[in-house]
């Protein structure tokens, strides 16, 4: 088999892009830089050829050569999301005292843009990568695979065996909540979420496993939706659920303002909680345990996440091997009168 890379960084080439498209080095380029002079037909073949050998090009090796000793990319699905300011605000306190600068991209849960994303920063030779979780394209990763660049995947567990992964079992989280509103004497608990990202559906996945082993899951008191979660989105999927399920005497919600939404709409409907309908909120976000009245939620480690996998990223920049390469560090329910 013939090599592939360049003989100093192992890294595929412009070369090996342009023999397998079958053009010359200078179409090779011209194509992956969209010059719009290039037949269509043959910029298709780059592109392809690019995709299969996970080439990224690499100006920052002829302007900046100590550029992947500065910097760390942090690929995050959503900068509106608290769960991440605050693993993005434990990432910078690791990272600025080595004097390493931290690029943050926002793919907002669509895994195309973080391909994008992840060729454009490579580009640029970070020294490292924070990512999150484990859905990604197959170019993504053959991508990083080539490139070289240690990575940490933050946020789940449940993912590539071979990887360094910090977070928690996304998957116990929703067991936990539908075993304590089981324990509080909820027969008809009721699951809402909203965005539904893998970390949520791993999340609906315990929760329903949990429910289904006591024999209480109902798929009728299940609302669903891809739509951005948010306070206001929460009254409204609440009030649906009671009128598709007007029974449901509990609900686990797949993310806190969800949960603070419901909450508010039990209110303005006259409904007790938790009399009539217990609520279980995710993430334990700041406002929960001020609510009337106040939330019961599972608080996820996010700021610990966010430190523990940048300390490990460091330690694999130190030349040092990072161990166990499964960092589990947990969930807590936070039992409050909202169940």
């Amino acid at each position: 088999m013939a090599r592939i890379g360049s003989r100093t960084t192992g890294r595929p080439t412009l070369a090996e892009v342009a023999r397998m498209s079958g053009v010359s080095p200078i179409t090779a380029s011209r194509a992956l830089r969209g010059v719009t002079t290039v037949a269509p037909e043959l910029a298709a073949k780059v592109m392809a050829a690019a995709t299969t050998l996970g080439y990224v090009a690499n100006p920052a090796a002829r302007a900046l050569a100590s550029a992947r000793s500065h910097s760390v990319v942090v690929l995050i699905p959503s900068l509106s999301n608290q769960l991440f300011i605050d693993t993005l605000e434990a990432i910078h306190d690791v990272m600025r005292p080595r004097g390493l600068e931290v690029l943050i991209g926002n793919y907002h849960y669509d895994t195309a843009e973080e391909e994008n994303l992840i060729r454009n920063y490579l580009a640029y030779q970070p020294c490292g990568m924070l990512l999150t979780g484990f859905e990604r394209t197959d170019a993504s990763r053959q991508m990083l695979t080539a490139s070289g660049v240690p990575c940490v995947h933050m946020m789940e567990l449940d993912g590539d065996a071979d990887a360094l992964a910090v977070g928690f079992s996304q998957h116990q989280a929703g067991r936990a909540a539908a075993q304590h509103l089981i324990e509080r004497g909820c027969t008809r608990p009721g699951f809402i979420a909203a965005q539904l990202d893998p970390r949520v559906m791993q999340r609906a996945e315990g929760f329903r496993q949990a429910l289904a082993e006591a024999g209480l899951h109902a798929a009728e008191r299940e609302v669903l939706t891809p739509a951005p979660s948010s306070i206001a989105l929460g009254g409204e999927l609440f009030s649906r659920l009671i009128r598709q399920a007007p029974a449901v005497d509990g609900i686990f919600f797949c993310n806190d303002d969800l949960a603070q939404g419901a909450v508010l709409q039990a209110l303005r409907q006259g409904i007790n909680v938790p009399q009539q309908v217990a609520m279980v909120g995710f993430n334990d976000l700041p406002a929960s345990a001020h609510m009337v009245p106040r939330l019961t939620s599972i608080r996820t480690p996010r700021a610990a996440v966010g430190r523990v996998a940048a300390q490990a990223l460091l330690t694999l920049l130190d030349g040092k091997a990072v161990t166990p390469a499964r960092q589990d560090l947990g969930f807590k329910l936070m039992v409050r009168e909202s169940s």
